[in-house]
């Protein structure tokens, strides 16, 4: 499949209709839920475009998802940086993605929102194979 994922006011965040299409296997989480949703019905070859309100997209941002995490819980190699991705490995294998809002003398501050949160999303779309 293509698909183009940007926000209401037009900026661009992922386009595939310039480069390869993707795979993907619906009900493993290689997209948003919401977006997955969209899929389900589409006939092949044919464009379709969703504009999703935030809670249809990647919901709304959460405070409970800012979180202060010790300095001394990084590992040494890693130098956190403002505005900065950061990837934490969880105990069951799965990973969390956040973003570094501040450094401080003894925590990093980091937000687990994901960043398109209460952001309305315009998802365009187009099927070229179903196996």
């Amino acid at each position: 499949m293509h698909y183009k994922l940007g926000t209401q006011n037009g900026a661009e965040l992922e386009n595939t209709f310039d480069a390869g299409p993707i795979e993907i296997t619906l009900g493993r989480n290689e997209l948003a839920l919401n977006l997955e949703r969209c899929l389900i019905g589409l006939r092949l070859h044919e464009r379709h475009v969703f504009m999703l309100d935030p809670a249809q997209a990647f919901g709304h941002r959460d405070e409970r998802l800012i979180q202060r995490i010790p300095l001394s819980e990084f590992p040494p190699e890693i130098t956190p940086q403002p505005q900065a991705m950061i990837e934490f490995q969880l105990p069951n294998g799965a990973t969390l993605q956040g973003v570094i809002q501040a450094i401080e003398p003894s925590e990093v501050v980091v937000d687990f929102n994901h960043p398109l949160a209460d952001c309305p999303v315009l998802f365009e779309v187009e099927i070229l194979e179903i196996n």
